[in-house]
């Protein structure tokens, strides 16, 4: 692996990188075409296991509130459509899912590099959540989250938690 260090990373303020990538059907999603929206981009490991599952349902399970608010989710991660038209399928997700295998989109957001897994050095997705404003630039960015409860601190972060 001679990958080892993680782009720099994003801050509140800064301008969100655009990007167009496949959803898990095959249709370019462009993050320029949502501006005018709020919009919550999150990076994954890998579609169908545990943890990014029960991520992947806690946004499905809140996307109402979300999209409430104005908010759409894009879920991204290096698996190639075929695996999150599965991984899509199974948990009934409905927001899209983005495939980016060639990682420009995850390194273009800091989401990929060098990262400690089970007390392990490793290169590989570093779960990360952002929130993109209206006017394409970064309101929230938040690196290394939990799986769990990532998204009821996130609607509690975004004022949308309900009592």
């Amino acid at each position: 692996m001679t990958e080892t260090a993680s782009a720099a990373r994003l801050a509140p303020g800064d301008p969100a990188p655009d990007f167009t990538l496949p959803d898990a059907d095959g249709n370019e999603v462009s993050l320029s075409s949502l501006r005018g929206r709020r919009v919550v981009v999150y990076f994954y490991p890998a579609a169908s296991t545990p943890g990014c599952t029960k991520q992947a349902c806690d946004f499905r399970d809140s996307l109402a509130q979300l999209n409430d608010a104005g908010i759409d989710v894009l879920g991204i991660s290096p698996d190639k459509p075929a695996k999150l038209v599965k991984f899509r399928d199974n948990e009934s997700l409905t927001f899209p899912l983005l495939s980016d295998p060639e990682r420009s989109v995850l390194k273009s957001y800091g989401a990929f590099g060098e990262k400690t897994m089970y007390g392990k050095k490793t290169v590989g997705v570093i779960r990360s959540t952002f929130v993109i404003g209206a006017d394409g630039r970064i309101e929230v960015a938040q690196y290394n989250v939990r799986a769990t409860g990532h998204v009821a601190k996130l609607l509690r972060d975004l004022n949308l938690a309900t009592a």
